[in-house]
């Protein structure tokens, strides 16, 4: 089955995200699991808890349907002791709320080294910051999200994935999320279906399929290796609709979430629409 949803509000509550993704036809979602913009929240309580999962019972929505976000704040490649604890710290409560909701992923941006650590050094105290949450939690994937590679961000080339999972102790609990427009802005053409074939050929190579445990389904509205970060509704950007229907139609993207960020939420009922009837023709 394919899960075709997008970001949806959490606000007034985690509980209420299956609520929001179930009134725009969606068979998957993602959400914040707190407020993104705060390094701590209050904890969950026993009745969000409780209520989250009987919603998604309710809505059809499994674990793999799900795939929750990190706060933006968190860098775990930080190159200064006292962010990256920080990030460490709040990497760690995202990953152990997730498993209190009965979540089995993570998605999070994997870091940036500021022009003040090596790039390859970076990458290498990510691969740690993901060690140390994996030790302290269970049931939870790290699943490591492509850049576009705007300023000192990395993971925007797939080797910088590869070297991340290569370092992670645990492989059964590590991942990686496709973002169509940050792939297409790093340089991997998206285009057509042949360019679609290439790339996650590549990535395959590179990374491997088996690491592939969700997506973000985006166009852009910047040109190929721009390395710039602009979503545009599907098919109305520079990747153009045929890697949207290629993507809807591949048997390799089954059960896992496939996930709008696109920029307008009032269109969101549509564009999944159209995904659903791109992966039933």
């Amino acid at each position: 089955m394919k899960y075709f949803g997008s970001h949806v509000s959490a606000a007034g509550g985690p509980e209420n995200a299956p609520l929001n993704a179930r009134s725009i036809g969606a068979t998957g979602f993602a959400l914040f699991t707190k407020n993104q913009r705060q390094w701590r929240s209050a904890p969950l309580t026993g009745a969000q808890i409780d209520t989250f999962r009987a919603r998604c019972l309710e809505e059809g929505f499994v674990p793999r349907s799900i795939l929750p976000h990190d706060s933006y704040l968190i860098n775990l490649g930080h190159p200064d002791r006292e962010g990256l604890e920080k990030s460490r710290e709040a990497f760690l409560d995202e990953m152990s709320r997730c498993q209190a909701l009965g979540l089995d992923r993570l998605n999070f941006h994997p870091g940036s080294h500021l022009d003040r650590i090596a790039p390859d050094d970076c990458l290498d105290r990510i691969a740690e910051s993901i060690n140390l949450a994996l030790d302290r939690t269970q049931g939870v994937t790290a699943v490591i999200e492509n850049t576009a590679g705007q300023g000192t961000n990395l993971g925007f080339r797939f080797e910088h994935l590869a070297r991340i999972i290569d370092r992670v102790e645990d492989k059964t609990r590590v991942g990686v999320c496709i973002d169509t427009c940050h792939a297409f802005t790093a340089g991997y053409d998206l285009r057509t279906a042949e360019a679609c074939e290439r790339t996650f050929a590549e990535f395959d190579r590179v990374v491997g399929m088996k690491y592939l445990w969700g997506m973000h389904l985006n166009d852009t509205l910047k040109a190929l290796g721009s390395r710039v970060d602009r979503h545009a509704p599907l098919g109305e950007g520079v990747i153009g609709i045929e890697c949207f229907r290629y993507i809807a139609r591949d048997p390799r993207f089954e059960e896992m979430p496939l996930i709008l960020e696109t920029p307008d939420e009032a269109r969101w009922p549509e564009e999944i629409a159209r995904l659903k009837a791109f992966a039933a023709e």
